[in-house]
């Protein structure tokens, strides 16, 4: 839809003179029309509206929804901050929310942001216009505004207390119902969440949510799977015996197994090697054992959440209903962008993180941020990401970004394309900070190999082109957003929330 050249019809009507489109739902073969505007309509304003969105609609029957909305200076003052982190990270990382007053008055607002940076000459008249036309983008009305410079005085760096320590050890649970296919007899296993590191002859125990037969180039049958114990998910690979292979035929999705084997480096990602499979479960009722975390922060100090809608995802998606079980839950959908593409044992560092928040079965908040690097980014890095060193000057450190980011998701189930990657990084360098990621996780890559058998493979950009999204590939929060859409849309088509 042509947007610009139907608001600049929709604002001819004295009542919608400063009105902004706040998205589109189509449901049921009608495109709903959302308009916001922050001066007293009539219902002639209204009339006129639903005229003008007839001759947009594309073929569609269509209605306006109308309503007058005036934005609070906090949502004003958050939405300051993330624009300015975006459009100059260096001088963001300055700005401390107590530095931006927003006055909000009819017909728009004006902001001020101090900061200590010294005088910006033209680059800081050039990024007050960058905020401003954001503003306008996304709230009624005229945005002006200024920066202020202060005067700050050398002295002493004062430091966060560092975290009291909390050691981290794997967690084990007993195994139940036990039947032999190969006779390993484990007794019992580690959560699959806290397998992170290089192990032998460790087992892992819960439900298969994936598996297929495969061949070797020799022609000999082998097993790949992925088992979850609702801690997390581990894919797998098994070689059968001439004794076993007609049992391990047998599997189906959803049989509950337990595997024996090494967790260890193959090509330079660690991948699980099972040397026996057999069946068993985890004990009846079994719920996670909790363990000791930092507290959620009381306040955000480096990266600000601000709302974020789809209006494709919003409008044109919505033949279908989505399944009560998944509108009860929330979600935050996530992705990194790092130094390495391993799982090895040397960590990558993390450089940037995307991440958006599904509520009620829709997209409402972004987290976005680039990372302080204390290496060079590989050239191989740069080639994929686009992410220069020199983007990341002024970012902030991991520590604080991770407590954002625990606070962003806490009481949230995490989702990525591939969580054996996103989630282990996130869970190493939130228990670096004292931070446990514990919550349930979902992998729309294992949803999607599920799901959709006719593609090729289930990449990122193969999935995302199989439903028509559209996005830029390698960087973490356009690839956070699109698994968002790709997930919806998978949990809409299967009708029921997914197994973890």
């Amino acid at each position: 839809m042509r947007s610009k050249e139907y608001l600049q019809e929709i604002r001819k009507s004295a009542g919608l003179v400063r009105a902004v489109l706040r998205k589109i739902v189509v449901e049921r073969g009608e495109a709903v029309f959302y308009l916001v505007t922050d001066v007293n309509y009539t219902p002639e304003d209204l009339s006129y509206a639903e005229e003008v969105t007839k001759r947009y609609a594309e073929g569609l029957k269509s209605s306006v929804r109308l309503m007058k909305s005036i934005p609070s200076e906090e949502a004003v003052r958050l939405a300051v901050l993330e624009i300015l982190k975006r459009e100059s990270p260096s001088l963001a990382a300055f700005v401390e929310p107590e530095d931006v007053a927003v006055t909000v008055f009819e017909g728009g607002g004006r902001f001020s942001i101090v900061t200590g940076e010294g005088d910006l000459g033209s680059r800081g008249e050039g990024l007050v216009d960058a905020v401003a036309q954001a503003l306008m983008r996304g709230y009624c009305g005229v945005w002006t505004g200024e920066l202020v410079y202060r005067q700050t005085a050398m002295g002493e760096i004062v430091r966060d207390i560092p975290p009291e320590e909390i050691v981290f050890g794997p967690r084990y649970f007993k195994i139940a119902d036990y039947a032999a296919i190969d006779g390993a007899s484990p007794a019992q296993a580690i959560y699959i969440s806290d397998l992170t590191k290089e192990t032998q002859d460790v087992c892992i125990c819960g439900a298969i949510t994936h598996i297929e037969e495969r061949t070797t180039k020799a022609g000999k049958p082998y097993f790949s799977l992925t088992v979850s114990d609702g801690t997390g998910a581990m894919r797998a690979s098994y070689f059968s015996k001439k004794a076993t292979v007609e049992k391990v035929r047998d599997l189906r999705q959803g049989m509950q197994v337990c595997l024996t084997g090494d967790y260890e480096l193959y090509n330079g990602n660690l991948s699980f090697r099972a040397k026996t499979i057999d069946r068993a479960a985890p004990p009846n009722g079994f719920v996670p054992e909790q363990r000791p975390s930092r507290p959620v922060p009381s306040r955000y100090r480096a990266v600000f959440p601000v709302p974020e809608t789809d209006l494709v995802q919003e409008g044109f998606f919505e033949r279908d209903a989505l399944p009560e079980d998944f509108k009860r839950e929330k979600f935050v959908v996530f992705d990194l962008e790092t130094t390495g593409l391993s799982l090895g044992g040397v960590m990558d560092k993390i450089i940037e993180v995307g991440a958006v928040k599904i509520e009620n079965g829709h997209i409402t908040e972004r987290f976005s941020t680039f990372v302080a690097c204390p290496v060079r980014v590989p050239p191989e890095i740069v080639e994929i990401t686009h992410i220069t060193d020199e983007m990341l000057v002024g970012a902030p450190e991991i520590g604080p970004v991770i407590a954002d980011f625990y606070k962003f998701a806490y009481g949230c189930r995490l989702v990525a394309h591939n969580t054996q990657f996103d989630c282990r990084l996130i869970k190493y360098y939130g228990e670096a900070e004292g931070y446990r990621f514990d919550q349930r996780q979902h992998d729309t890559l294992l949803i999607a190999q599920n799901m959709l058998k006719e593609l090729k493979n289930h990449k990122l950009d193969t999935v995302a082109k199989y439903f028509g999204f559209d996005f830029e590939h390698h960087r973490a929060f356009e690839d956070a957003f699109v698994t968002a859409k790709i997930f919806i849309e998978l949990v809409r088509r299967l009708g029921h929330l997914p197994d973890c």
